[in-house]
């Protein structure tokens, strides 16, 4: 749809941590008025209001914000909380000017006219439930990466210990090096280095127990929410509480995204075209939100594996000349097709306002 034929004013926000910059302009995209205000509540109060002055006669009106997921993320709330119609615009381009000029007053102003000229719009996603599905997969994807590095570094200390100690640890799993480095005492016949060592490798192992069990927990917590939300996802193959997570999280809630092609392009699975002369293929997309686009590939290597439709599937295109490389990409868009089909097709606006509040 062509913003200008449903409203009269658009107010374009730019967000910043303790200001945010209020920019009003008409249909035609002529300057209203602008405003810089604190991001509290009585901020906020004084932005609804600000608004509403300069747009006087008229309801029609939008706001435009910037980063909804971040620093616009309680302005967004509360407008939402108002009744007002609020989209998410992303960082408007800023050309170079010969003078130099960019401020947040010019930046509020872009963001406006941005959200005009677009055909398509985008809903800021909910928060509630999907965005405690958000703040928990992120804070275990921290948790899972700090682990990542402090087994490395655990393997590094194991390679440069003393010949005693190494001896004793370097031929054993990963799991049993963690569980033996956690227990390590210190003797005083030890030499320094040998005592440094050991105090490194305990403290280093402990952290990897610690930082296991925090993921640990915060998985087992997700599952519970994800199962609440979304059940159906879980039932699919291939499909687990990570990845379903991560794809609720791009989703957010019914009639957010218009079409299944507008989520595979989100997701980053839209086939390319790239034909040349007599060859007609297409390649893999290397955009969208790299987040679900992992979640998706690892349900598609789950499904090569277990599911036997797609087993059947995967041998008949390679028999039929495609590369391993095609073929995941063809399945990561049927994946993508599905789960959005079930989740449109199971989920309504109002149970997801319900659910949010």
């Amino acid at each position: 749809m062509r913003l200008a034929d449903h409203v009269d004013f658009v107010i374009g926000v730019d967000t910043h941590k303790h200001s945010h910059t209020l920019g009003v302009i008409n249909r035609t995209g002529a300057e209203l008025g602008d405003v810089t205000l604190a991001t509290d509540a009585f901020g906020y109060r004084r932005m609804l209001a600000f608004a509403r002055q300069h747009t006087t006669g008229s309801d029609r009106r939008v706001w435009a914000i910037e980063g909804t997921g971040s620093f616009g993320a309680g302005l967004m709330t509360y407008l939402l909380q108002q009744g007002e119609w609020v989209v998410e615009i992303d960082r408007p381009a800023r050309p170079a000017r010969r003078n130099g000029a960019k401020n947040d007053t010019l930046d509020a102003y872009r963001a406006a006219r941005e959200a005009l000229a677009r055909a398509h719009l985008t809903q800021p996603r909910r928060r509630g439930t999907r965005e405690a599905i958000r703040v928990l997969v992120c804070t275990r994807e921290g948790a899972v990466r700090a682990r990542s590095r402090a087994l490395c570094h655990l393997q590094s200390l194991i390679v440069s210990a003393p010949a005693q100690l190494r001896d004793q640890l370097r031929r054993d799993p990963v799991e049993l090096q963690v569980e033996r480095c956690a227990h390590l005492r210190v003797m005083a016949n030890h030499s320094v280095e040998h005592r440094a060592t050991v105090r490194a490798l305990r403290a280093t192992a402990r952290r990897i127990q610690a930082l296991t069990a925090e993921a640990d927990d915060l998985e087992a917590e997700l599952e519970l929410l994800v199962h609440d939300t979304a059940p159906e996802l879980l039932a699919e193959p291939g499909v687990g509480t990570i990845t379903a997570a991560q794809i609720l999280n791009a989703w957010s809630h019914a009639g957010r995204i218009r079409s299944e092609a507008a989520f595979a392009m989100l997701a980053g699975v839209a086939p390319i075209p790239a034909s040349s002369g007599q060859v007609v293929r297409h390649r893999l997309n290397r955009g969208g939100d790299r987040q679900v686009n992992r979640a998706l590939h690892t349900i598609v290597l789950s499904r090569m594996r277990f599911h036997p439709e797609t087993r059947a599937y995967a041998a008949r295109r390679a028999a039929e000349g495609r590369t391993p490389r095609e073929i995941k990409r063809c399945l990561k868009r049927y994946v993508a097709r599905r789960l959005f089909r079930l989740l449109e097709a199971t989920h309504h606006p109002n149970e997801d306002l319900q659910r949010a509040a």
